[in-house]
């Protein structure tokens, strides 16, 4: 229980145990190193996955389908980097689509004048997040091909607990208003924080950051959020918010946490662990992380980005020592 709100219907402790999405490792395509960041919802009665490839020069976003949430069709590009774009010339990672906001459906794109509306962040340089990174919009109508909307979201314009760069978005709409949700660190890049806050709009192009600072901050010394607090996933579960998201500790491992709100506003931490790390030589025995959620079958389905550590390896001349890809647990 956190503050009266009863979790059990948020738990998934039966994991698939491998990786649903891996990487391709073939050296030239967009997801040759690592794939990364799912998101995850429906449409037209089919699932849908969107997430991120690296190839070593930066993040390209996919979509793949599925029926059953367990078997996904090879990813097709549909948000790739632009060199003649003034944001995505080296990187394109969209992280969410507005979508059905309760926890217990299957999260059904909602279409808004026949568009569907999306957020992405991307860095600045060429490299794994490279630079300070900005949170942009766009819209589709057929979810293949997107185009600029509204205005960006830029570290510079928050607080200093923002000013390192922003990371992972999460895009919702809740009475008339666009909430985005992100994760940001601050300038001290040598063991920087990570951290969620908030910004509001009714057009996508006028923003406001209602609070100067994050409403879900890491955690204290030993906690499991003590380095991140990081990559929320918003959804509604009867008269609750809960915001799942994950910690990062000094003890090097990433674990799936969630928070709770009655107005999307004031946040309160559960500190209790979700999804954690396996055990030495499983797929996620390293980061357990980035969640999203949908449900099937009257039971929520958790993905999120497994991370293994493994001996050093290379693809097309890049050094590896991790395998990173998507799994899920399910409750």
């Amino acid at each position: 229980m956190s503050g009266g709100y009863d979790a059990a219907g948020i738990r998934t402790p039966h994991k698939a145990g491998r990786l649903l999405v891996e990487a391709s490792r073939e050296p030239g395509r967009f997801d040759s190193l690592f794939v990364d960041c799912p998101f995850v919802c429906s449409d037209g009665g089919e699932y849908l996955m969107t997430y991120v490839g690296f190839d070593g020069a930066g993040y390209q976003t996919a979509l793949s389908r599925s029926r059953d949430l367990v078997t996904w069709s090879p990813g097709e590009v549909i948000l790739a980097r632009d060199p003649g774009h003034p944001y995505r010339r080296y990187n394109a990672a969209l992280t969410s689509i507005v979508r059905d906001n309760l926890l217990a459906s299957a999260g059904q794109v909602t279409w808004v004048d026949g568009r569907a509306i999306g957020t992405y962040h991307a860095y600045p340089e060429s490299g794994m997040e490279v630079g300070a990174a900005v949170i942009g919009f766009c819209v589709s109508d057929d979810l293949r091909t997107w185009k600029d909307t509204g205005s960006v979201l830029r570290p510079q314009d928050g607080g200093a607990w923002e000013r390192g760069g922003l990371y992972k978005s999460w895009l919702l709409r809740h009475d008339g208003l666009y909430y985005c949700f992100y994760n940001a660190k601050n300038r001290t890049y040598d063991g920087w924080r990570e951290q969620i806050g908030y910004a509001v709009s009714a057009d996508l192009e006028h923003w406001e950051r209602p609070e100067p600072g994050p409403v879900v901050p890491h955690g204290g010394p030993g906690e499991f959020d003590e380095r991140f607090a990081s990559d929320p996933c918003v959804l509604r579960d009867g008269d609750w918010w809960v915001m799942f998201y994950f910690g990062l500790s000094f003890d090097g491992h990433a674990r799936e946490s969630y928070a709770v709100s009655r107005d999307l506003r004031t946040w309160r931490k559960s500190g209790e662990i979700l999804i954690d790390v396996g055990p030495p030589g499983s797929t996620d025995d390293t980061y357990a992380h980035k969640p999203a959620l949908v449900s099937h079958d009257g039971r929520p389905h958790h993905f999120y980005t497994a991370v293994r550590r493994c001996e050093p390896f290379q693809v097309g001349g890049h050094p590896l020592v991790e395998r990173r890809g998507i799994s899920m647990a399910r409750g």
